[in-house]
């Protein structure tokens, strides 16, 4: 089907696919500035919106990657706290480590890397360790420990200092008030503040703008405010409980973002709700190859650079230590 254009008739999917490009741009927009302002009601109806787009995609393109990296960044801090859930429906990755597959995504999206980003990244490992240990889940805590860090020097000394609070069981140590989540969401919010002013001028954005200055739509509503509902002290981004179909909702996304060409071939994120598959000996092959050029503990690079399918940094972590034990024995 094609639709009439002033060249000549216009694949309908051509144009479908340049409107749900600006719909995407623009839900990202929104999304940012609630969790920003900590709005959680328009937060979770731009979020719905937002997976139902991302939902909707078959790939993504170079120009989407960013604000789907940003829009799976935010729903999974959002939901950094809401533990039990996960644990009843026992799912391996906890929000926060889902958050920082996307936010490893997103780094290698950006020009240059600054003091800013490596706050996050490390605010992301500390708190996605010290949010199970709050509510007595050290067990989990200990696991996602273990999964989080290589065996990289440049991650050893945050990895022992982790693990020396496990040990004793304190989730109110100075050094993770230091690092707390809320500081965590501070940083954040600095960082989407600097990627909506990259992209406050999309398409939707600056339509609907205009649309609304010429017809005084805005005069209207300053007239009629909205009324003012007080909000709870659990109804921040930080610490709101969602019914469990919205979570299922998230998963669904994840799912279908996984089976994304172009995601399996760049990082670790959406290992979220991934059945566990057999590897291959072509894959084997590829890990030690990788291995032997980028060395042990550059599991990131050797994924980049890797033929892998549906593989994460932490399985190639898990299966070189496996290889190793088979080895020796």
């Amino acid at each position: 089907m094609a639709v009439g254009g002033g060249g000549g008739a216009i694949p309908l999917g051509s144009v479908e696919a340049l409107a749900a490009d600006w719909m995407l741009e623009f839900a990202c927009y929104c999304l940012c500035r609630h969790f920003g302002e900590e709005r959680p009601a328009e937060f979770q109806r731009w979020r719905d919106v937002a997976q139902a787009l991302l939902t909707g995609l078959s790939r993504i393109s170079t120009q989407q990657r960013k604000k789907v990296y940003v829009c799976q960044l935010l729903m999974s801090v959002a939901e950094g706290k809401e533990l039990e859930w996960h644990f009843k429906n026992e799912e391996r990755i906890s929000p926060l480590e889902s958050a920082l597959s996307f936010w490893t995504l997103l780094e290698r999206e950006e020009m240059k890397l600054d003091k800013l980003h490596e706050d996050i990244r490390r605010l992301l490992q500390i708190q996605a360790v010290a949010v199970h240990m709050e509510k007595g889940y050290f067990k989990e805590a200990a696991d996602i420990l273990e999964r989080l860090f290589t065996d990289s020097e440049s991650d050893k000394p945050l990895r022992v200092k982790l693990a020396t609070i496990l040990k004793s069981k304190d989730p109110y140590v100075p050094f993770l008030q230091n690092f707390s989540y809320n500081h965590l969401i501070s940083k954040i919010k600095s960082y989407i503040e600097l990627f909506m002013k990259e992209n406050e001028n999309n398409f939707l954005l600056q339509a609907a703008t205009q649309e609304v200055e010429s017809k005084g739509l805005g005069a209207i509503e300053l007239q009629n405010p909205p009324v003012n509902v007080k909000k709870s002290p659990s109804s921040s981004l930080e610490t709101k409980q969602r019914p469990h179909s919205q979570k299922h909702q998230v998963n669904h996304v994840l799912g279908s973002l996984n089976s994304l060409q172009n995601v399996e071939n760049n990082g670790d994120a959406l290992a979220r709700g991934r059945k566990r598959q057999r590897w291959t000996n072509s894959e084997d092959l590829e890990l030690k190859s990788g291995v032997r050029k980028f060395g042990v503990g550059n599991w990131a690079k050797i994924l980049v650079h890797g033929n892998f399918k549906n593989r994460t940094s932490v399985m190639l972590k898990d299966r070189w230590r496996t290889l190793c034990r088979t080895d020796q024995s």
